[in-house]
């Protein structure tokens, strides 16, 4: 399935890098090295993502904003995040490969959840799943390991929960909240999940159920303390706007490809693109015949 060339940037030191697994991550833990993420919808994005030895990338139904312009992550479908899934596949050789299950496809019934969860291996090459919520998807989790599908947890807060939780909201703020995140971690850690995203939680409850969990933390606003960390891609380049308070722009590529197509429309307009030298031409033989049938025709004419 995958056709992506190894570019130099891909070769260290010491070698060709070895593919990324769960067992990777988990081992990542247990050294205190940390876990890199990005969460990407695109071929290209995720070729750059594997060149840059990020660890795992997440095709996260966040795609829906940033790709597809939806207001929110509820109205991705299973065939759009089966069809992003894939591009990403194309473009990564080293990265493990974890794909979210969409709002709708795994809350009515466990049966249908195991079902829609195995297209993303089956179909799309992905090499694991994830899904929103604690201790109430733990049967769930259970049964999709029965399946072989790997599963990665997501707690805090969670966006497809973003009508039950009135909005964008830090979560555990409380001590009841804290409580509760705990027990969700505690209970997907139990049903076997290789790791849990830990969402717009405060950093001190971050830090407490990282050091409970024996399965690394992935945080995303959730302080330093996880075992890694994951960022939107488009969200690191400045392509989306104005940045969350957890998100650190590394780059501004929103101006850079804002300037290219001005100048691309300058140039054009100025009748300086494309020129000689970008243009392809006949080879001399080739012109000097051309000119004699265009003689012949305007001879034919007068």
């Amino acid at each position: 399935m995958n056709v992506t060339p190894i570019s130099k940037s891909s070769l260290g030191s010491a070698g060709p890098r070895s593919k990324i697994r769960i067992n990777n991550l988990q081992e990542k833990k247990s050294r205190h090295e940390p876990i890199s993420a990005l969460a990407l919808g695109d071929f290209t994005s995720a070729r750059l993502a594997d060149d840059a030895g990020i660890d795992f990338v997440l095709v996260g139904d966040s795609l829906g904003s940033y790709l597809l312009g939806y207001e929110n992550t509820l109205p991705v479908t299973l065939e759009e995040m089966l069809h992003h899934t894939r591009a990403v596949r194309r473009g990564v050789r080293y990265a493990l490969v974890v794909a979210d299950m969409p709002f709708g496809t795994y809350q009515s019934s466990i049966e249908e959840g195991v079902r829609n969860a195995a297209r993303f291996l089956k179909e799309a090459g992905a090499e694991a799943v994830k899904i929103e919520g604690g201790e109430k998807r733990a049967e769930l989790v259970r049964r999709l390991l029965d399946a072989e599908i790997p599963v990665m947890g997501h707690i805090g807060l969670t966006p497809q929960s973003i009508h039950r939780m009135s909005g964008y909201k830090v979560q555990g703020k409380t001590l009841p909240g804290v409580e509760d995140l705990m027990r969700d971690a505690v209970a997907l850690e139990r049903a076997g999940v290789f790791a849990i995203v830990l969402e717009g939680v405060p950093r001190e409850v971050a830090s407490m159920i990282t050091a409970e969990v024996s399965v690394p933390t992935i945080g995303i606003g959730a302080g330093p303390d996880c075992d890694g960390q994951i960022l939107v891609f488009h969200d690191l380049i400045g392509l989306t706007g104005e940045p969350a308070k957890f998100v650190r722009q590394y780059a501004d590529v929103a101006s850079v490809m804002s300037e290219a197509m001005h100048d691309f429309k300058r140039d054009l307009e100025a009748h300086q693109f494309p020129s000689d030298a970008e243009s392809y031409h006949l080879s001399k033989d080739a012109q000097e015949a051309l000119g004699l049938i265009l003689e012949r025709k305007r001879t034919m004419v007068r």
